[in-house]
Protein backbone atom coordinates (compact mmCIF):
# COMPACT_ATOMS: atom_id res chain seq x y z
CA UNK A 1 0.00 0.00 0.00
CA UNK A 2 1.07 3.21 -0.36
CA UNK A 3 3.08 4.87 2.15
CA UNK A 4 4.10 8.07 3.30
CA UNK A 5 7.35 9.50 5.72
CA UNK A 6 7.68 7.36 8.91
CA UNK A 7 5.96 8.10 12.28
CA UNK A 8 8.57 9.84 14.59
CA UNK A 9 7.62 8.16 17.64
CA UNK A 10 5.67 5.35 19.52
CA UNK A 11 2.64 6.97 19.43
CA UNK A 12 2.84 8.24 15.66
CA UNK A 13 3.48 4.65 14.62
CA UNK A 14 0.57 3.05 16.52
CA UNK A 15 -1.94 5.62 15.43
CA UNK A 16 -0.88 5.31 11.59
CA UNK A 17 -1.14 1.57 12.01
CA UNK A 18 -4.76 2.30 13.11
CA UNK A 19 -5.32 4.59 10.23
CA UNK A 20 -4.12 1.97 7.85
CA UNK A 21 -5.66 -0.51 9.50
CA UNK A 22 -9.07 0.82 9.12
CA UNK A 23 -8.64 1.65 5.35
CA UNK A 24 -7.42 -1.53 4.79
CA UNK A 25 -10.87 -2.59 6.18
CA UNK A 26 -12.68 -0.86 4.08
CA UNK A 27 -10.95 -1.40 1.07
CA UNK A 28 -11.29 -4.90 1.74
CA UNK A 29 -15.05 -4.47 2.33
CA UNK A 30 -15.30 -2.21 -1.39
CA UNK A 31 -13.04 -5.21 -3.34
CA UNK A 32 -15.61 -7.70 -1.74
CA UNK A 33 -19.09 -6.33 -2.09
CA UNK A 34 -18.84 -2.58 -2.54
CA UNK A 35 -21.16 -2.22 -0.01
CA UNK A 36 -20.71 0.58 2.32
CA UNK A 37 -23.62 0.38 4.48
CA UNK A 38 -21.33 -2.10 7.06
CA UNK A 39 -21.19 -0.48 10.02
CA UNK A 40 -18.76 1.03 12.31
CA UNK A 41 -18.52 -1.75 15.13
CA UNK A 42 -18.07 -4.18 11.90
CA UNK A 43 -15.50 -2.10 10.23
CA UNK A 44 -13.42 -1.75 13.81
CA UNK A 45 -13.57 -5.24 14.38
CA UNK A 46 -12.79 -6.48 10.80
CA UNK A 47 -9.61 -4.11 11.24
CA UNK A 48 -9.20 -5.31 14.85
CA UNK A 49 -8.83 -2.09 16.74
CA UNK A 50 -11.27 -0.66 18.91
CA UNK A 51 -14.39 0.91 18.61
CA UNK A 52 -13.82 4.35 19.62
CA UNK A 53 -10.31 4.26 17.82
CA UNK A 54 -12.38 5.09 14.62
CA UNK A 55 -13.47 8.58 15.65
CA UNK A 56 -9.49 9.44 16.15
CA UNK A 57 -9.40 8.95 12.37
CA UNK A 58 -12.52 9.38 10.79
CA UNK A 59 -15.70 11.56 11.15
CA UNK A 60 -17.56 9.39 8.86
CA UNK A 61 -17.55 6.21 7.36
CA UNK A 62 -18.13 8.07 4.49
CA UNK A 63 -14.90 9.93 4.86
CA UNK A 64 -12.92 6.71 5.66
CA UNK A 65 -14.34 5.11 2.42
CA UNK A 66 -12.96 7.66 0.28
CA UNK A 67 -9.79 7.42 1.81
CA UNK A 68 -9.83 3.82 1.16
CA UNK A 69 -10.49 4.56 -2.67
CA UNK A 70 -7.82 7.32 -2.85
CA UNK A 71 -5.59 4.83 -0.92
CA UNK A 72 -6.36 2.09 -3.03
CA UNK A 73 -5.92 4.25 -6.78
CA UNK A 74 -2.86 5.61 -5.62
CA UNK A 75 -1.28 2.11 -4.84
CA UNK A 76 -2.56 1.65 -8.49
CA UNK A 77 -1.03 4.54 -9.95
CA UNK A 78 2.78 3.10 -7.96
CA UNK A 79 2.66 0.00 -9.45
CA UNK A 80 2.58 0.90 -13.14
CA UNK A 81 4.81 3.68 -12.47
CA UNK A 82 7.37 1.18 -11.34
CA UNK A 83 6.86 -1.10 -14.32
CA UNK A 84 6.77 2.07 -17.16
CA UNK A 85 10.05 3.61 -15.43
CA UNK A 86 12.37 4.30 -18.24
CA UNK A 87 9.68 4.57 -20.77
CA UNK A 88 9.72 8.10 -22.28
CA UNK A 89 7.36 8.01 -25.16
CA UNK A 90 4.21 9.14 -24.44
CA UNK A 91 2.06 6.90 -26.68
CA UNK A 92 3.68 3.56 -25.34
CA UNK A 93 3.58 5.05 -21.67
CA UNK A 94 -1.06 5.11 -22.54
CA UNK A 95 -0.56 1.71 -23.94
CA UNK A 96 1.78 0.01 -21.45
CA UNK A 97 -0.85 1.38 -18.92
CA UNK A 98 -4.10 -0.17 -20.23
CA UNK A 99 -1.71 -3.52 -20.99
CA UNK A 100 -0.43 -3.79 -17.38
CA UNK A 101 -3.90 -2.67 -15.84
CA UNK A 102 -5.31 -5.90 -17.70
CA UNK A 103 -2.53 -8.26 -15.89
CA UNK A 104 -3.27 -6.58 -12.42
CA UNK A 105 -6.67 -8.47 -12.69
CA UNK A 106 -4.85 -11.97 -12.01
CA UNK A 107 -1.76 -10.25 -9.50
CA UNK A 108 -4.22 -7.28 -7.70
CA UNK A 109 -7.73 -8.00 -8.05
CA UNK A 110 -8.49 -6.17 -5.03
CA UNK A 111 -7.28 -2.59 -6.89
CA UNK A 112 -9.19 -3.32 -9.94
CA UNK A 113 -12.48 -4.40 -8.46
CA UNK A 114 -12.22 -1.08 -6.31
CA UNK A 115 -11.24 0.69 -9.93
CA UNK A 116 -13.96 -0.70 -11.53
CA UNK A 117 -16.77 0.18 -9.23
CA UNK A 118 -15.35 3.60 -8.10
CA UNK A 119 -12.95 4.97 -10.77
CA UNK A 120 -15.34 6.66 -13.08
CA UNK A 121 -15.64 9.29 -10.49
CA UNK A 122 -11.92 9.71 -9.99
CA UNK A 123 -10.75 10.18 -13.29
CA UNK A 124 -10.17 13.61 -12.68
CA UNK A 125 -8.97 13.15 -8.82
CA UNK A 126 -5.64 14.60 -7.90
CA UNK A 127 -3.83 11.00 -6.79
CA UNK A 128 -3.75 8.04 -8.46
CA UNK A 129 -3.70 6.89 -12.52
CA UNK A 130 -5.10 10.07 -13.43
CA UNK A 131 -2.78 13.08 -12.40
CA UNK A 132 0.41 10.84 -14.01
CA UNK A 133 -2.00 10.44 -17.42
CA UNK A 134 -2.91 14.01 -17.45
CA UNK A 135 0.64 14.82 -17.08
CA UNK A 136 1.87 12.00 -19.95
CA UNK A 137 -0.98 13.48 -22.39
CA UNK A 138 0.19 17.01 -22.14
CA UNK A 139 3.63 15.93 -23.08
CA UNK A 140 2.42 14.14 -25.76
CA UNK A 141 0.18 16.95 -27.21
CA UNK A 142 3.20 19.25 -26.45
CA UNK A 143 5.27 17.23 -28.47
CA UNK A 144 3.29 16.52 -31.16
CA UNK A 145 2.72 12.92 -30.74
CA UNK A 146 -0.80 13.21 -30.27
CA UNK A 147 -2.57 15.93 -32.19
CA UNK A 148 -6.09 15.93 -29.80
CA UNK A 149 -6.05 19.54 -28.31
CA UNK A 150 -6.95 19.42 -24.88
CA UNK A 151 -5.36 17.17 -22.50
CA UNK A 152 -8.18 17.09 -19.70
CA UNK A 153 -10.95 15.90 -22.57
CA UNK A 154 -8.75 13.11 -23.69
CA UNK A 155 -8.16 12.29 -20.13
CA UNK A 156 -11.71 11.36 -20.04
CA UNK A 157 -11.96 9.41 -22.96
CA UNK A 158 -8.72 7.63 -22.19
CA UNK A 159 -10.03 6.92 -18.35
CA UNK A 160 -13.34 5.80 -19.63
CA UNK A 161 -12.03 3.19 -21.61
CA UNK A 162 -9.59 1.99 -19.32
CA UNK A 163 -13.01 1.76 -16.91
CA UNK A 164 -14.82 0.00 -19.83
CA UNK A 165 -11.30 -2.32 -20.44
CA UNK A 166 -11.33 -2.69 -16.27
CA UNK A 167 -15.04 -4.16 -16.45
CA UNK A 168 -14.31 -6.04 -19.41
CA UNK A 169 -11.27 -8.07 -17.71
CA UNK A 170 -12.99 -9.29 -15.04
CA UNK A 171 -16.51 -10.08 -16.50
CA UNK A 172 -14.84 -12.24 -18.64
CA UNK A 173 -12.08 -13.73 -17.30
CA UNK A 174 -12.07 -16.21 -20.55
CA UNK A 175 -10.88 -13.63 -22.50
CA UNK A 176 -7.69 -12.98 -23.77
CA UNK A 177 -6.87 -9.70 -21.23
CA UNK A 178 -3.47 -8.86 -23.24
CA UNK A 179 -5.24 -8.58 -26.60
CA UNK A 180 -7.89 -6.72 -25.47
CA UNK A 181 -5.91 -4.67 -23.42
CA UNK A 182 -3.87 -3.90 -26.80
CA UNK A 183 -6.54 -3.66 -28.53
CA UNK A 184 -8.52 -1.08 -27.32
CA UNK A 185 -5.05 0.98 -26.45
CA UNK A 186 -4.41 0.64 -29.90
CA UNK A 187 -8.01 2.75 -30.51
CA UNK A 188 -7.05 4.95 -27.68
CA UNK A 189 -3.66 6.10 -29.51
CA UNK A 190 -5.41 6.45 -32.58
CA UNK A 191 -8.26 8.75 -31.50
CA UNK A 192 -5.43 10.67 -29.96
CA UNK A 193 -3.70 11.12 -33.27
CA UNK A 194 -1.40 8.65 -33.17
CA UNK A 195 -1.08 7.21 -36.93
CA UNK A 196 -2.58 3.36 -37.49
CA UNK A 197 0.33 1.61 -38.45
CA UNK A 198 2.30 3.45 -35.89
CA UNK A 199 -0.14 2.77 -33.39
CA UNK A 200 -0.28 -1.35 -33.46
CA UNK A 201 3.67 -0.87 -33.24
CA UNK A 202 3.27 0.90 -30.05
CA UNK A 203 0.90 -1.50 -28.18
CA UNK A 204 2.50 -4.84 -29.36
CA UNK A 205 5.87 -3.55 -27.95
CA UNK A 206 7.56 -5.99 -25.20
CA UNK A 207 6.85 -4.64 -21.87
CA UNK A 208 8.95 -4.09 -19.75
CA UNK A 209 10.32 -6.35 -17.18
CA UNK A 210 9.24 -6.47 -13.09
CA UNK A 211 11.65 -4.67 -11.09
Amino acid sequence: MPTSAPPKNRFERRRAETRQALVRAARQILAETGDTSASIQAIAERADVGFGSFYNHFESKTELFDAAVTDALEEFGQVIDERVEGIDDPAELVAAGFRLTARMADSHPELLRILRDRGLSHIHSDSGLSPRALRDLEIGIASGRFTCGNATTALSAVGGTLMSLVALRLARPDIDGDEAASDLAEMVLRMLGVPPDDAHEVTRRPLPDPA
